[in-house]
């Protein structure tokens, strides 16, 4: 038996880039919210960019609001568990009426729409961090985007 080849890691451009692409071609992810007491909780939920944000949403009686109320910070993932986007962040609750009409607008062309569903509400996520790895060979490294800011770009 021959051992498997070894890889080399993706430079760190190469991985932003990764992320970015996910963020603004998929139009599903997964979201762990937690709180005490409750544990871990996993969603899948379906997103769209708003500016800075990702937008989703869900129903207001959910234990995803509740985790986000008493601790309103929460874990994406985008891909599989050999090619994956992670991305933390704090959360803010959105009333639908509050929500710009084309990010309403976009959001329904890849989910039902919230404004038609009574008891939901959106959720925006602010990346903080974002990391990107797809092997056991890119777990060093993998964080591109720390405190909000992409590791490889100069900040202003």
């Amino acid at each position: 038996m021959t051992a498997p080849p070894t890889l080399a890691p993706r430079a760190l451009a190469e991985r932003r880039e990764v992320a970015r692409h996910r963020l603004s071609t998929h139009q599903r992810l997964w979201l762990a919210t937690g709180s005490d007491g409750h544990g871990a909780h996993l969603i899948p939920v379906s997103f769209v960019l708003a500016g800075e944000y990702v937008a989703m949403a869900t129903f207001e009686r959910s234990r995803t609001m509740a985790n986000l109320r008493a601790r309103p910070r929460a874990r994406l993932a985008i891909g599989d568990t050999d090619d994956v986007v992670a991305i933390d962040g704090d959360v803010s609750i959105v009333e639908v009426a509050d929500v710009d009409a084309t990010v309403a607008d976009r959001y329904a062309q890849v989910s039902h729409d919230p404004r038609r569903i009574p008891g939901f509400l959106y959720l925006y996520l602010r990346p903080d961090r974002i990391q990107v790895w797809n092997g056991f060979h890119e777990y060093g490294g993998r964080t591109v985007m720390l405190d909000g800011s992409w590791l490889d770009e100069p900040v202003d």
